[in-house]
C-alpha cells in the first residue's frame, strides 16, 4: 500500500462521505434490497435526480475534489460493502449482492468536454472498475451467485466459490474493513463446512457400496436402496478416490503424511544449527519424490535454494522465524514467486513428472511441518488463480485438478471431516 493509501485509510473520511455512509447504514436496515439497488443506480450510475437533495449535494462535493481518484475508490468501495455486509447476514437478501455488482458492468464511458456532476461520477465509477477493489467485488459476487445458481460458465474465475482457502487473498485487501473481513470469514467457514459434509457423505456412500459388493449375503436389491451421492469435486470418481486414499493412507514406508511430519519434527527438535535443519528438510522433501525425477535438475536446484536461504544464520539454533522464512522460500520455488513474476515452471514440471496428487502431497508435507506455513501456500495459489482467472477450464486442466486436490488435502488434514471409514475398505 502506497503512502497516499495509508494516509487515506487512517482518515475518518470527509463530512460528506460520512453523510453517505450514514444514509446507507440507515436505509440498509429499513429499505428492501430492491429499493437500495435502485437508489445505488440513481446515485452512482445515472448520478442525477436523486430523491434526497442533501445526499446528492454531498456526492457533488466528493467528486469535485481534484486528484481524488484513489479517495473516491476507497469511498465507493466502502459504500458497496456497507450494503453487501448487511445483506450477507440475511439469506433472503443474498441475490441483491451480484445484482448490485452487476450495475458496474458495461458502463458507458464519461463524455468528453462535459464537466457536470453526472459526467464526473460516471468517469470515477468507470475508473473504479479498473481497480483491484472492483476485481475483489466481482469475485465475491461470483461466490454468492454460485451458492444461488451454480455457474455454467467455463472460465477458471467462476470456480472461486469452490476454494475457500483462496478467499483471504482473492476477496480481501489491505483496505478491507473489519466488517468485510468478518463477512468473508463467515462465508469461508460456511463453504469449508459444506464441502466437508458433502465429502463425508460421498465417502460413506462409496464405502457402503464397496461393502455390499464384497458381502455375498447382501443382495443387489438391498444395495439399490442406498441413495446415490454426487461427487463433490470436479475430479472424476477414480481421480477423487485415488487422491483420498493418498492423503488419508500411507505414502512412504507405511507412514501417513501426518506421521512423517511428526517424525521430522521429533527429530529436528534436537537439531543444533539452522544449517543442519536445512539439510534435514532437504532429505524430508526428497523422500516424497520419484527417484527418477529427484535425480535430475530438481534436487540440485532444491539443494541450492536451501543453501542460499539465510546462509549467515547457518550456525544459529533453528528458530520459528528461520523455519518460516525457509518454508516461504520453498513455496516460492515449488509453486510461484509473486504476482509480478508469476513463473511456475518448477510446479508444472513436477505435475508433468509426478502427477497432481503427489505434487500436492509434497506441498502438504511442507505445510505439516508448521501450520503457520499454510497461508504462504494459499497465497501462492491465489497468485496462480489470479493469473489464470480469464482462462477456460479446459485450457489449464492441471490447475483445476491442483486446486481440487489441495482442497481435499486441506479438508483431510485441517478440517473436521472424518474419513476413517476409508481405511476399513478399499474403494473402487
Amino acid at each position: 500500500m502506497n503512502n497516499l493509501s495509508q494516509t487515506y485509510s487512517r482518515q475518518q473520511g470527509s463530512q460528506e462521505e460520512q453523510l453517505l455512509y450514514d444514509y446507507l447504514l440507515h436505509h440498509v436496515r429499513t429499505d428492501t434490497p430492491g429499493q437500495l439497488v435502485e437508489d445505488f443506480r440513481r446515485l452512482f450510475i445515472e448520478a442525477r435526480g436523486f430523491r434526497d437533495l442533501q445526499i446528492y449535494t454531498a456526492l457533488e462535493q466528493i467528486v469535485k475534489r481534484k486528484n481524488g481518484e484513489y479517495q473516491f475508490n476507497y469511498f465507493f468501495n466502502r459504500c458497496c460493502h456497507i450494503l453487501i455486509n448487511h445483506w450477507q447476514m440475511d439469506p433472503q437478501s443474498h441475490s441483491a449482492i451480484p445484482e448490485l455488482v452487476g450495475l458496474l458492468e458495461n458502463l458507458a464511458p464519461a463524455r468528453s468536454g462535459y464537466h457536470g456532476t453526472p459526467n464526473r461520477v460516471r468517469y470515477l465509477v468507470k475508473n473504479f472498475t479498473q481497480s483491484d477493489q472492483y476485481l475483489k467485488l466481482q469475485r465475491l459476487a461470483r461466490v454468492i451467485n454460485n451458492k444461488l445458481n451454480p455457474e455454467k460458465s467455463n472460465l477458471v474465475g467462476n470456480l472461486i466459490h469452490r476454494y475457500p482457502y483462496l478467499y483471504n487473498h482473492c476477496l480481501l485487501g489491505e483496505e478491507s474493513s473489519q466488517e468485510h473481513q468478518k463477512t468473508v470469514r463467515k462465508i469461508k467457514n460456511q463453504t469449508e463446512r459444506r464441502f466437508e459434509v458433502n465429502l463425508s457423505r460421498y465417502v460413506t456412500y462409496k464405502v457402503r457400496l464397496a461393502q455390499i459388493s464384497r458381502s455375498p449375503q447382501l443382495t443387489p436389491e438391498k444395495g439399490r436402496i442406498i441413495r446415490p451421492v454426487k461427487n463433490p469435486t470436479l475430479l472424476k470418481d477414480k481421480e477423487l478416490n485415488q487422491a483420498l486414499k493418498h492423503f488419508v493412507g500411507t505414502v512412504d514406508g507405511g507412514y501417513t503424511y501426518k506421521s512423517l511430519s511428526q517424525n521430522f519434527l521429533s527429530h529436528t527438535v534436537h537439531t543444533q544449527t539452522f544449517g543442519r535443519y536445512k539439510d534435514d528438510l532437504y532429505e524430508y522433501i526428497l523422500t516424497s519424490l520419484d527417484p527418477k525425477y529427484s535425480k535430475g535438475q530438481f534436487n540440485k536446484n532444491l539443494y541450492q535454494l536451501l543453501q542460499n536461504t539465510l546462509p549467515e544464520c547457518n550456525h544459529q539454533k533453528p528458530s520459528e522465524f528461520l523455519m518460516l522464512r525457509t518454508a516461504s522460500q520453498l513455496m516460492n520455488f515449488l509453486v510461484v514467486e509473486n504476482g509480478q513474476k508469476p513463473d511456475h515452471y518448477v510446479f508444472v514440471d513436477m505435475i508433468s513428472n509426478m502427477g497432481v496428487t503427489r505434487t500436492m502431497g509434497l506441498l502438504l508435507k511442507v505445510v505439516l511441518v508448521s501450520n503457520k506455513v499454510k497461508p504462504y501456500l494459499e497465497k501462492r495459489f491465489s497468485i496462480l488463480f489470479n493469473h489464470y482467472e480469464s482462462f477456460s477450464r479446459e485450457g489449464v486442466p492441471w490447475l483445476v485438478k491442483s486446486l481440487e486436490n489441495l482442497q481435499l488435502a486441506f479438508s483431510v488434514h485441517f478440517g473436521k471431516v472424518d474419513l476413517s471409514c476409508l481405511k476399513q475398505v478399499k474403494m473402487g
